[in-house]
């Protein structure tokens, strides 16, 4: 697959999440503050988690973006690419609550220091940071750079997947916020 390709994907996926998660923000405020039977995570609470996780997954993505444009001195580039080893099967189930069992950091944890605007304005800035990242590796340099990721055991991965992640785990919290809702539907009936 050209890099063209696979950037147009993540970029679609980041934009897909992103727009379905600001919608979350329109909704009647006792429905974001809808706290499960199960006693999970309210609306607001689970949006407030994926930026938070983002911010530092950010972190790290722009170190191995940084790295990766680098690396473009000292590693052959259509080599790189000729071998780029991406397991779309396995980043596809990030987005699934119920693939596998996935224990969060604790400095990841919802807290409520944010206002619903403060986390909403968070979340648009984060989007323009993944794209931007996207933008400034646009040939594939993104390949240059692999880190490991432990999340159901991806392993090494590049600054591309790294990128992609970020979206499939905003897509993984967008079905818990459709079930909390779709609880708080039922229960206000």
């Amino acid at each position: 697959m050209q890099p063209s390709a696979f950037i147009a994907e993540i970029n679609y996926a980041l934009e897909t999440a992103f727009n379905r998660l600001a919608k979350w923000f329109e909704a009647p405020s006792s429905l974001r503050a809808y706290r499960p039977a199960s006693g999970g995570w309210a609306i607001d609470e689970i949006l407030e988690h994926v930026a938070l996780t983002n911010h530092y997954l950010l972190i790290l993505i722009e170190k191995g973006a940084a790295k990766a444009l680098k690396n473009v001195h000292s590693l052959n580039l259509e080599a790189e690419l000729a071998v780029r080893c991406s397991e779309p099967n396995k980043l596809k189930e990030i987005a699934n609550p119920q693939a596998f069992a996935w224990v969060r950091p604790e400095h990841m944890e919802p807290r409520g220091l944010k206002t619903g605007p403060e986390v909403a304005a968070a979340l648009r800035q984060q989007l323009r940071a993944c794209q931007q990242v996207l933008t400034r590796l646009p040939n594939g340099e993104g390949v240059l750079y692999r880190t490991t990721m432990t999340v159901n055991a991806l392993g090494k991965i590049d600054v591309y997947d790294f990128v992609h992640f970020l979206a499939k785990h905003a897509e993984r919290h967008l079905v818990q916020i459709q079930n909390v809702a779709a609880e708080y539907s039922a229960t206000s009936h």
